[in-house]
């Protein structure tokens, strides 16, 4: 019979240290298969508003000052001013000329030099006369109509080449509707020409000067090389003008109309409009 002693008995450290390790890792086997649960948060309760009352103290008001008074002066000793009142400006006007007369027109019909003057103007007058009184304003202003008169008189042709007012431009084709029958052209041709009618409270044209009709004009500028493309190209001189002769040229001069100082004013007055600009001066 054999027998073991106490010593041999009892387990070693290392089967004590491995029979731990096997349980912590049952453990983990276990806590791994078991199904998660969610961690249940503690509950808040819901926050609840605060009313918080404010009282305003009232605050004093400070009792107002009157304001002082101003003096009223004593104005009974000053002396008394009137004061007129401003007049109104009145707009400048100019009455419309008289009408050619009778005899105006009858030696307007027989001046032939330089392209009927005589006639040109009398007719110029006539239609002034009847279109009435020119106001400052808007309305006033010139025109300028390009006029054909047949040889009995009858005005065949009225073309408006510029105007500075409509009112003056229809003023003027009503005046030379309503025109008188008019005497025959001093040439007993078809008179061809260009009229400016002054329609202003300041401006009323004037007479022409007949000084200067005897005179022939003064050739007008051509350029001597200008060329219609066809012909052979040479050199255009202007033709020299023939000398006048003196008889004529007296008798021409006597037969001129004497020149009024009206004539004479509006002429100088044209010429320092013409010669007198600032542009020529530069």
């Amino acid at each position: 019979m054999k027998f073991f002693s106490a010593r041999q008995s009892l387990p070693g450290p290392r089967y004590v240290l491995a029979f731990a390790f096997s349980l912590a890792l049952h453990g983990v086997a276990l806590l791994a298969v078991q199904p998660h649960r969610p961690v249940r948060q503690p509950e808040i309760a819901p926050a609840q508003d605060e009313v918080m009352v404010l009282e305003v103290a009232p605050v004093p008001l400070e009792p107002t000052r009157p304001e002082p008074v101003a003096e009223v002066p004593d104005t009974s000793a000053l002396p008394r001013v009137e004061v007129t009142p401003t007049p109104v400006r009145q707009p400048a006007f100019l009455a419309a000329p008289p009408a050619p007369t009778a005899q105006e027109w009858a030696l307007a019909s027989t001046y032939r030099l330089k392209n009927s003057k005589r006639y040109r103007y009398t007719w110029g007058q006539q239609v002034r006369s009847m279109m009435g009184t020119a106001y400052e304003g808007v309305d006033q202003g010139l025109v300028r109509f390009r006029i054909e008169i047949a040889p009995d008189g009858r005005i065949t042709r009225l073309e408006t080449l510029w105007t500075t007012s409509e009112a003056a431009e229809r003023l003027a084709r009503r005046a030379v509707q309503a025109l008188p029958p008019l005497p025959p052209t001093p040439t007993g041709q078809p008179l061809i020409f260009e009229q400016t009618i002054s329609f202003q409270p300041f401006d009323a044209g004037g007479p022409p000067i007949y000084k200067n009709d005897c005179l022939p004009d003064p050739p007008a500028f051509r350029n001597p090389f200008a060329w219609d493309g066809r012909s052979a190209p040479a050199r255009a001189d202007p033709a020299p003008q023939a000398a006048l002769d003196p008889q004529e040229l007296e008798e021409c001069l006597k037969s001129l109309p004497e020149d009024s100082i009206e004539a004479e004013s509006a002429h100088d007055r044209r010429q320092l409009e013409q010669w007198g600009s600032g542009r020529l001066a530069r």
